[in-house]
């Protein structure tokens, strides 16, 4: 590691630890040339993701952009940012985790809906209406009715499971 004061290659490491939820490696050096510390990080090298788009276009993922649209979509529910982050970095290590590095947004969009449905029904409603543009009343009554579905299914199932 080459020191970032007088460049020289040989350094010592004073402490390592992890870092970044123990995605990274957190380590303080010492050169041996000049006696300077700094600190360095070693996470693993992921491969961007490809994201297609509607209109075909492709733009390299953008966690980020994701955590925004979030946040719009979740504004006054009372769903706690650091929530949402936690899921932006679910979403990525599921994509990272893939086979493939390209995506469509949709099935982006489909995991945040997975993720949004047992978190806030508001915010899942909000998040639909955009992400699958919806253009009438009709789009939201039928998206609340598979909502309701869905959780009438999860009630029967924890019931079934506790019995």
């Amino acid at each position: 590691m080459q020191c970032p004061s007088c460049q020289h290659t040989d350094s010592r490491v004073l402490e390592s630890r992890a870092a970044d939820s123990g995605r990274s490696v957190r380590r303080r050096r010492e050169c041996l040339n000049c006696d300077f510390r700094f600190t360095t990080y070693e996470r693993v090298e992921t491969v961007p993701i490809t994201v297609v788009k509607r209109n075909g276009a492709r733009e390299t993922f953008n966690p980020s952009k994701l955590l925004h649209g979030l946040l719009r979509a979740c504004e006054k529910t009372g769903l706690e940012p650091a929530r949402l982050e936690s899921v932006v970095e679910t979403i990525e290590l599921q994509l990272q985790q893939r086979n493939g590095r390209e995506v469509t947004s949709s099935e982006i969009g489909e995991l945040v809906l997975q993720e949004l449905s047992t978190m806030s029904e508001v915010a899942y409603v909000r998040f639909a209406s955009v992400y699958r543009q919806f253009q009438s009343i009709s789009d939201f009554v039928a998206t609340l009715e598979g909502l309701d579905g869905a959780r009438s299914r999860r009630a029967r199932s924890a019931l079934a499971s506790a019995v």
